[in-house]
């Protein structure tokens, strides 16, 4: 599939739609930006909840460019990670959330016996495949101030207070003690919290 579509994942509990203000105001700046769309998608007025979501968790998936292109709905189990295998690549750029994850999917690949990858880009940590990361010091948490991509979830922490940027170098990550790995779909108290010493 062709970088021409995009694709929001987001997250519905108890048949409500999480952080909908921050999927909107992303998917709405990805039509401007790349394809130059003016319209203003409420995103509110446009998903339906069908009958058959109960009060588990689901997850919505929308791809689009110029309409909605497809809308899949699925209930959703979180990943077991325990090991995170550390890759590199310098020039991959992941700057929209497109439905093309060929380069990530090549990355992934190389995480031999670990579960998740951490993608070093430049000497810079930036995300995992799936998930936004943030990092404990013994104090505060903070998240790379370049990710791939800047995920619905990381805008609502730092919105929140609850994680703070830095530039985290590949060499910093000794300067921590512990690492959160979080998403649209997983919220901060749910999220997967490691040793450092998980990150090979």
């Amino acid at each position: 599939m062709s970088r021409t579509l995009c694709f929001e994942t987001i997250c519905c509990e108890n048949r409500e739609l999480k952080n909908l203000s921050y999927h909107e105001a992303r998917l709405n700046r990805t039509r401007h930006e790349l394809w130059g769309y003016s319209d203003y998608w409420n995103l509110s007025e446009r998903i339906v909840i069908p009958d058959s979501v109960d009060n588990a968790l689901y997850k919505y998936r929308l791809s689009y460019n110029k309409e909605i292109e497809a809308i899949k709905w699925e209930p959703y189990t979180p990943r077991t990670i325990q090991k995170i295998r550390r890759v590199y690549h310098d020039t991959i750029d992941y700057r929209y959330k497109y439905e093309d994850r060929n380069e990530l999917n090549t990355l992934f690949a190389q995480r031999k016996d670990a579960d998740e990858i951490l993608i070093i880009k430049n000497s810079l940590v930036t995300d995992s495949f799936y998930c936004n990361v943030a990092f404990y010091n013994g104090n505060d948490w903070f998240t790379p101030r370049s990710p791939l991509l800047p995920g619905t979830q990381r805008a609502f922490l730092l919105d929140s207070g609850v994680i703070r940027e830095a530039e985290i170098r590949e060499s910093d990550l000794r300067e921590y003690s512990k690492v959160k790995l979080f998403n649209a779909m997983v919220g901060w108290e749910d999220a997967v919290e490691l040793g450092i010493e998980s990150i090979a």
